[in-house]
């Protein structure tokens, strides 16, 4: 799949500090599989980084096409939605969306025209 047949032009899955490779080719793999091809970095440990080539399987293409940044901002600029992900329990008092939820968000807004961040990290 290329970016040509990006599925979701408007969703971007960003990932925060990661620390290994493998997982940058593992969420490349699984972004690919959905047709998605939006992946941004910020200020990641080690890449480029063979084995986040390894683990992307027929990603590659994805990989080489992520975009490094150095800060969290940069990858938001130009997000008029942004989605955090964790899977600690949180006593912060944002508003939490089951995952059905969040789909219909990102698919109102990218319908809509606007960038949405999906934040993992």
């Amino acid at each position: 799949m290329s970016n040509s047949s990006n599925l979701f032009p408007g969703v971007r899955i960003i990932l925060v500090e990661t620390t290994h490779p493998g997982n940058i080719g593992a969420a490349a793999r699984a972004m690919k599989n959905m047709g998605m091809t939006e992946l941004v970095l910020v200020n990641p440990y080690d890449f480029p980084n063979k084995k986040a080539i390894y683990r992307s399987a027929s990603a590659e293409d994805v990989v080489k096409s992520a975009r490094v940044v150095a800060t969290l901002e940069e990858a938001l600029s130009d997000c008029q939605l942004v989605i955090g992900t964790s899977a600690r329990d949180r006593r912060i008092p944002w508003p939490m969306l089951t995952p059905h939820e969040c789909g219909e968000h990102v698919s109102v807004a990218e319908s809509s025209g606007k960038v949405v961040g999906l934040l993992f990290g």
